[in-house]
């Protein structure tokens, strides 16, 4: 679950309601918002909060988060959000009925919150299981019509045209079917080298562009950082990622992958790869024509959120492939 969403929690009795974020396959408060939902002192749930990691009942690493939360005074505070497996401790500790009225109705919410990502899940991958069988079909149906059918002359000239624009991208393929995909014409090192600070920069003019929510672009750790430090790597003085395009293509990877922000993660992605080319000035051909087409953006950073670990070198070098300087 890489996107935010707040659920309301409302107690049996009606005194109480509480807005709950949804992340990450459970649900998370801060103090005050326990505090709130158990009707206990602020210092008898942090002494409980406490004790849970003393005791080693709970790791705490893995059970707390620090969001960016404005406040009521405007300004913006890191504040610590706790799961439900927090929540659910405290809850015994204290033996609350609230707490099981709570446990019961997040489980409910997770359940159904699971299910519905499953399902947008599952029909993603029928359309684009769909979308490879049309691809195939058309392939195949081309290989009948230069098996058994005698072309014209319109129809030689037409699918010579075919062949004659299309023959690197139809090149790439046989090279990805063969797993003999290289990495070739490419436009060498960077003359622009993107650090932290201004990816950071441009990712809230994005924000502030497109008026999105308070969650986009709120790092969650510190992985963002090394996403765009990896992609600058060295071993024995020498880039591990040469080329403009490699370090390009890097960086869409290990930023969609990577998940660092509550909200945006393949937006951001997707906009740093063309911000990085264009600074390197090679978003744009030699006519003024985009490197990569915007579908095949979308897709190919679809392609990566769902791909897996062991597949990143070709997926790289796919992305190399088809924006380098043949294209």
């Amino acid at each position: 679950m890489n996107n935010s969403e707040i659920q309301i929690f409302k107690a049996q009795d009606g005194t109480t309601e509480i807005q709950v974020k949804l992340e990450n396959d459970t649900v998370w408060l801060n103090l005050m918002q326990i505090t709130e939902l158990f009707q206990r002192d602020k210092s008898v749930i942090s002494r409980h909060i406490s004790n849970i990691f003393k005791e080693n009942e709970l790791i705490e690493n893995s059970v707390v988060a620090k969001n960016a939360t404005t406040a009521s005074d405007g300004k913006t505070y890191l504040v610590e959000y706790f799961n439900l497996d927090v929540i659910i401790s405290v809850g015994y500790r204290i033996k609350s009925q609230r707490g099981t009225q709570f446990r019961i109705w997040a489980n409910k919410i997770l359940k159904d919150y699971l299910i519905k990502g499953f399902s947008i899940n599952e029909q993603r991958l029928r359309q684009q299981n769909e979308q490879l069988r049309e691809l195939q079909e058309s392939v195949k149906l081309l290989g009948n019509v230069l098996k058994y059918k005698d072309l014209s002359g319109d129809e030689s000239s037409g699918l010579l045209k075919i062949i004659s624009d299309y023959a690197y991208a139809l090149d790439i393929l046989d090279q990805y079917d063969y797993q003999s995909l290289e990495i070739s014409e490419t436009s060498g090192k960077e003359t622009y080298q993107l650090n932290y600070e201004e990816a950071i920069l441009q990712i809230r003019r994005v924000k502030e562009i497109y008026g999105n929510s308070d969650l986009f672009g709120h790092e969650k750790d510190n992985s963002f950082r090394s996403s765009v430090s990896t992609i600058y790597q060295t071993f024995n003085g020498i880039d591990l990622y040469p080329s403009i395009e490699e370090k390009a293509a890097n960086l869409l990877y290990f930023v969609t992958k990577n998940h660092s922000f509550s909200d945006g993660n393949k937006r951001i992605a997707a906009f740093l790869f063309l911000y990085f080319l264009e600074k390197n000035g090679i978003l744009f051909d030699q006519y003024g024509n985009k490197r990569i087409a915007d579908n095949a953006l979308v897709a190919l950073t679809l392609m990566i959120a769902v791909s897996r670990t062991e597949e990143k070198e070709t997926m790289t070098k796919v992305i190399v492939n088809l924006i380098n300087r043949r294209n």
